[in-house]
């Protein structure tokens, strides 16, 4: 069974059409490489699994059910949307990092407001933020700043800053985690630093979206590509199918001017 299912997903922004009709799937352990020009509708799908934005149409699925159905009411409640997100790590292009919280409190902080709303936080505070603070000590360990833990954002490093936000979505536990653009506000020397831990997850068979220009790694890393142009999922395949052999006149068009640039 598929981790993720997207079905006939569809977003407009007033008239214009985002994505238009997207449908894959992703099973445990893969990693799937999202390439395409800006403007293609990468982000606004990343989004829309997030739940940061609401779609038009079509289905989400995790593990079989059913979490996002545009034409069923109920899954759609606001109260829900904040547990729907549990399932979604999401790396953003910036590291979205709170500068008045250390490296830890920026990791533990979504998992005690969440614990917060669930019954039998009180009686078992203690036990639960000991468990919180495990998990976050045990992220950024992956992420190798178990010596940075009570720095503040502006102390880090560019390539730092985006392993706590990476270490930040490991310590949800999430079915599948997705990174946008997560190199693209670094300089090219810190690159490097944070796909290498992308490609260490990969090598855990960790469950990933990653939206990127990084063909190199795409090709490297990814179990599978899927090119979008003007909101719709032009081809996809294995790497050496979309990124050396690609049937489709326009992921032939798009590569060729990638590789010009």
């Amino acid at each position: 069974m598929s981790v993720l299912e997207v079905k006939n997903l569809k977003k407009s922004f007033d008239k214009l059409e985002v994505l238009k009709d997207i449908d894959f799937s992703l099973n445990k352990g893969e990693t799937i490489a999202i390439i395409g020009s800006s403007g293609s509708g990468k982000t606004t799908l990343l989004r829309c699994l997030n739940f940061l934005e609401k779609p038009d149409g079509g289905k989400i699925l995790i593990n079989g059910d059913v979490i996002f159905d545009a034409d069923d009411p109920n899954t759609q409640k606001e109260r829900e949307i904040r547990e729907k997100r549990l399932h979604f790590g999401l790396v953003f292009q910036s590291f979205n990092l709170f500068p008045q919280y250390t490296v830890l409190k920026n990791v533990t902080l979504a998992s005690e407001l969440i614990a917060k709303r669930k019954k039998g936080y009180r009686s078992n505070k203690k036990q639960i933020l000991k468990q919180i603070d495990s998990q976050a000590r045990e992220s950024l360990g992956q992420m190798g700043l178990s010596d940075k833990l009570n720095y503040y954002p502006h102390q880090l490093s560019g390539g730092q800053q985006q392993r706590v936000a990476i270490a930040r979505a490991l310590a949800m536990s999430p079915d599948v985690l997705c990174f946008d653009e997560p190199t693209s506000a670094l300089d090219p020397e810190l690159t490097g630093e944070v796909l290498r831990v992308i490609r260490a997850l990969a090598e855990k068979r960790t469950t990933m979206v990653i939206v990127t220009h990084e063909m190199a790694f795409a090709r490297d890393v990814a179990d599978r590509v899927i090119f979008m142009d003007c909101g719709v999922i032009v081809e996809q395949g294995s790497p050496r199918e979309v990124l050396e052999n690609p049937r489709e006149e326009r992921t032939k068009q798009f590569l060729a001017r990638f590789s010009e640039e």
